[in-house]
């Protein structure tokens, strides 16, 4: 180990802004270009007797974070509330990126993005913040302890990579500190990119991780690893069978019997305070509620952690305008009253077993609510649209009676929400395919049709014979849960996706009319400035085309290009000439 703890530190290039610098023959790619790929920085955070939390270290050293983002990530990193307990915690926390659009030396966002699930996709406005918190007893600290973080901040929502990679890490780092960091750094800066849809082996400290990055066209719900490829690895690796799933049933275990109307909350974007005894169990129960609309997207804001000190502490708190549509996760029992107009509060405590399974939370009444020494409990005056599925809690009950793994009953939990949420997303999918207009109706002359407007009550019409009650043996009132889901930023965020998707497949199918289209035949009675209107437009389609990377063929593209100059060829020279040089 400690041969791997000497390597040189490496400035981090600054190209500048928009810059797409030319690597000459044999040179080697930006520095901390492949770091970039995984995370931002990594920070160690302090207890200082005189400051309070702060900033020790941020690495690479010319990684620039503001101000106001230091001092979030100082007061994220520690447990809000006084803590006795002795030992080491991990949680996870996501903050607001301040100061605008940075430069990332990983250039490859939009091809991510495009391959990757949605729920998985690299984030723009935020950061996520990985934490290993270590308190011991020291009596060489003037307070008597040792009080030390170390995070992990990255763009991805890869919780179980980056928590199982801390755990190698952080005990390395709290006993050999910064050259075992600088090692650490140097050796992800080695990494292969995150690709989606590819089985990777990451090494660190002679350990070798081996993940699959999720891919958008794995079918939902189907094992991320049967098998991997472990020929000539020695020592065998750390095979992780999720870079991002949490053991469900663990954090769910004190709601179980709640899972229908916390499904309902969380689909329909309900303001939700979750109240827990710590860090670790809030940012659990937080991205377990995040995960349960998986396939369809939680496109609203959350706070696997969040402290009296963030920055957008006012503007969640502020009672002159109904609560965001957010879930924040508090530890802090000032937070109760303070949040006490909000319509949704999850209490939970420590696990407590009760027979066979943890001790349930009862649904309270709002005006139940007390300031000091609240009982654990879901309080809210929401009723379900839909009916308890009594099966799902006997079947996990059993599982619970015969001893069945935890990752076995996660897999049920799993399985369950997955369905339960493509019942309701495949009535609404049916009913946007039907919006797009007929191929035969892309003609290559002219403007592709116009997708046709999602009206709610047409919408509606088509549930009696194809609804979810077709998929779903769960009764209720699903009309009423659309007509409140209509109201979320969650159907906006999943009709606004699909309505790109859509006009970018009407844009494929235009070019390839114009691809299939007698081109010559069409030139023939056709004025000049008609056949140059029509080069500057198919010009234009092929840009956007290999920008917007629409789903065509490269052939087609080329087919395409072949056109235009076969038009261009055709008119006179001093045209050809103004043409080309256009």
């Amino acid at each position: 180990m400690d041969a791997l703890c000497s390597a040189d530190p490496r400035p981090r290039g600054q190209p500048p802004l928009g810059s797409c610098p030319e690597p000459g023959p044999g040179a080697s790619p930006l520095p901390w270009a492949r770091f970039s790929a995984w995370l931002e920085c990594v920070c160690v955070v302090t207890f200082d007797l005189e400051l309070g939390q702060a900033m020790e270290l941020v690495y690479p050293y010319d990684f620039r974070l503001t101000e106001k983002e230091k001092t979030n990530i100082c007061y994220l990193s520690f447990p809000d509330s006084y803590s006795g307990s002795l030992g080491d915690t991990q949680f996870s926390f996501r903050v607001r990126q301040s100061g605008g659009q940075r430069n990332s030396h990983f250039g490859d966002d939009g091809e991510y993005n495009r391959e990757a699930p949605l729920t998985l996709q690299r984030e723009s406005a935020h950061y996520f913040g990985y934490v290993y918190f270590r308190q011991v007893k020291d009596s060489s600290m003037k307070r008597g302890y040792f009080q030390k973080s170390l995070v992990l901040v990255s763009r991805l929502p890869y919780v179980n990579l980056f928590q199982s990679l801390l755990q190698l890490i952080a005990p390395e780092y709290f006993d050999k500190l910064e050259p075992c960091l600088e090692a650490v750094c140097n050796e992800i800066d080695q990494w292969p990119p995150p690709v989606p849809g590819q089985t990777l082996n990451l090494p660190v400290m002679g350990i070798v991780i081996q993940v699959r990055i999720p891919s958008r066209v794995d079918k939902p719900g189907s094992s991320p690893l049967k098998q991997f490829n472990q020929e000539n690895l020695l020592p065998a690796p750390l095979v992780l069978s999720s870079v991002h799933e949490l053991d469900l049933f663990r954090c769910f275990q004190p709601v179980l019997i709640h899972i229908q109307m916390l499904w309902e909350l969380m689909l329909l974007g309900e303001p939700i305070v979750v109240m827990a005894p710590s860090p670790t169990i809030s940012s659990e129960m937080v991205l377990a509620l995040t995960s349960c609309l998986t396939p369809l997207k939680y496109c609203c804001d959350y706070r696997p952690y969040f402290t009296i000190h963030d920055s957008e502490f006012k503007e969640y708190t502020t009672r002159t305008q109904a609560p965001p549509n957010i879930v924040v996760g508090v530890t802090n029992p000032f937070f109760i009253k303070t949040l006490q107009h909000w319509p949704h509060l999850l209490r939970i405590g420590e696990l407590k077993m009760s027979g066979d399974l943890p001790k349930q939370v009862k649904v309270k009444k709002l005006t139940k609510l007390k300031t000091l020494d609240t009982k654990p409990g879901i309080y809210t005056s929401y009723k379900t649209f839909l009916h308890k599925d009594k099966t799902l809690i006997k079947r996990l009950l059993k599982g619970v009676q015969r001893k069945r793994p935890s990752e076995v009953q996660s897999a049920l939990l799993r399985r369950h929400l997955l369905e339960l949420t493509q019942s309701f997303i495949i009535p609404l999918e049916h009913y946007i395919a039907s919006l797009m207009p007929l191929q035969r109706a892309i003609t290559p002359w002219k403007n592709p049709p116009q997708i046709r407007p999602f009206r709610q009550e047409d919408f509606m019409k088509t549930l009696e014979h194809a609804g979810p009650q077709l998929t779903c043996v769960l009764r209720g009132d699903w009309l009423g849960l659309y007509r409140r889901f209509f109201k979320s930023p969650n159907f906006d965020g999943w009709y606004r996706q699909r309505h790109k998707e859509m006009t970018q497949k009407l844009e494929a199918l235009h070019l390839e009319a114009i691809c299939e289209a007698n081109i010559v035949a069409w030139m023939k009675d056709k004025s000049e400035v008609e056949i140059v209107d029509l080069v500057l437009k198919l010009r234009e389609k092929l840009i956007r085309a290999r920008c917007h990377h629409l789903p065509v063929k490269e052939e087609t593209l080329q087919r395409v290009g072949l056109y235009i100059e076969t038009i261009i060829g055709s008119l006179p020279e001093d045209l050809q000439t103004v043409l080309h040089h256009h």
